[in-house]
């Protein structure tokens, strides 16, 4: 539980972390595109190149990347060996009676599993490089556009924000309960699957009940302080942009262009 990262801001003094936020989603959001559009070893190569790039100019360390991605380990394996046994097409490696492992399948599998792997660690910077108020300031300039529609654009984006900022806290207390339940004696590491299922009850009830209580202290907080949803609203910190989001925003557009291309032709 301690290794999911998924909501954690570590401020930093780096490149990364002084880009317009608006850009680093944008951005985000090809390289996404990016990861899944492309069924070459080159496109998966580039999304390496773009990952690895990225990581050293946030100053974040490689080891909480890899952090990220632990808690990962189990849906990496349901979806390596999904792929692997049940896609056919291309020389037979290994078969036994309807299981088989192929070439396509093998390539397929080894394709999924980094593609996600990718996924969460591009994901990962992003919420490591950006404040919880600016990445809110930023999905709401986005989504101004809706607002034409009448949509709640900065509830929609103030309730995205707080559901990242709040999963550390989450953990934390999924965590504190689990010990106070093993200290009172439960187990929950020894039977069957129904069994390790029944024994997560004491702890999803406790949790739920602490989830509401904490919303229900955030609404009153808010209430306190006059909040009234995005109108007439100002900023402590303006969104500016500035070089390096220009070049950034190119260096992610020309791979994005190189991947398709590559895909394409080749």
């Amino acid at each position: 539980m301690k290794d999911i990262t998924l909501g954690q801001y570590f401020p930093m003094d780096s490149v990364v972390h002084r880009m317009d936020a608006r850009f680093k989603i944008v951005i985000t959001l090809l390289y996404l595109v990016m990861l899944f559009l492309g069924q070459r070893i080159y496109c998966i190569l580039a999304g390496l190149l773009f990952t690895v790039i990225a990581t050293l100019c946030s100053k974040i360390p490689f080891q909480m990347i890899l952090r990220s991605l632990k808690p990962i380990i189990p849906i990496l394996l349901f979806t390596g060996i999904l792929n692997l046994l049940l896609l056919g097409g291309g020389d037979v490696l290994w078969q036994w009676k309807f299981l088989k492992i192929t070439t396509e399948g093998l390539q397929t599998s080894v394709f999924m599993v980094i593609r996600i792997c990718l996924l969460i660690a591009g994901t990962a910077l992003l919420t490591y490089t950006t404040s919880p108020i600016t990445l809110t300031d930023a999905i709401e300039y986005l989504l101004s556009p809706l607002k034409r529609l009448k949509m709640p654009v900065h509830e929609l984006a103030m309730m995205m924000t707080i559901a990242l900022r709040f999963i550390p806290t989450l953990i934390e207390e999924t965590d504190k309960i689990m010990a106070a339940q093993k200290a009172r004696g439960a187990d929950m590491e020894s039977g069957n699957l129904l069994q390790r299922a029944q024994a997560l009850v004491p702890i999803l009830i406790p949790l739920f009940v602490s989830a509401f209580r904490r919303a229900e202290e955030l609404a009153l907080a808010m209430e306190c302080r006059c909040y009234h949803g995005g109108e007439g609203r100002t900023r402590l910190r303006i969104l500016q942009s500035g070089a390096r989001d220009y070049i950034a925003l190119g260096f992610t557009l020309l791979l994005f262009a190189a991947v398709i291309l590559l895909n394409t032709f080749l």
